[in-house]
């Protein structure tokens, strides 16, 4: 049996351990926030955070997530108290259709935890979930608005 947390509430498993989180966060905890892109860990759509750092869950199998806090999109913020980075993707009009979103808001929200001032290099280095809507000038606004809202300059 898998125990682990997501988004601050105790989850067990007893199923096939092999089976990625991807799938038990979307199928079982019916969170589906957490979107299926290539099943390869390479676009990042099922980006979450597990023990703090931006992870691919379409790649992670449940026998790795036995006592792991696993945050969501839906845990990230709350409906009256966004993260920084969901305000600033509203605030910058970022998605277009939305679908890569979840991702590359847990991504950045994860990135700016080692890099919270990041220059335009610091993102092409260390962000690279697709987004198929190619709306990247208004993703790097996003998080230069974020960084300076978690930084208090907003």
């Amino acid at each position: 049996m898998v125990t682990f947390t997501v988004n601050g509430k105790s989850h067990t498993f007893n199923g096939d351990e092999d089976m990625p989180l991807l799938w038990y966060l979307r199928e079982d905890a019916k969170l589906t926030g957490t979107k299926f892109g290539c099943g390869i860990a390479m676009c990042g759509a099922c980006t979450v955070h597990m023990g703090g750092m931006a992870t691919r869950s379409c790649s992670v199998p449940m026998a790795a997530v036995d006592g792991e806090d696993i945050v969501t999109i839906e845990g990230l913020g709350s409906e009256n108290a966004l993260h920084a980075v969901q305000q600033a993707w509203i605030d910058e009009d970022v998605a277009q259709c939305g679908f890569c979103q979840a991702g590359q808001i847990m991504a950045t929200a994860s990135f700016l935890q080692d890099y919270p001032n990041p220059t335009d290099q610091d993102i092409d280095d260390n962000l690279d979930n697709l987004c198929r809507c190619a709306s990247y000038t208004r993703i790097r606004k996003a998080i230069h608005r974020a960084a300076a809202t978690l930084r208090g300059e907003s």
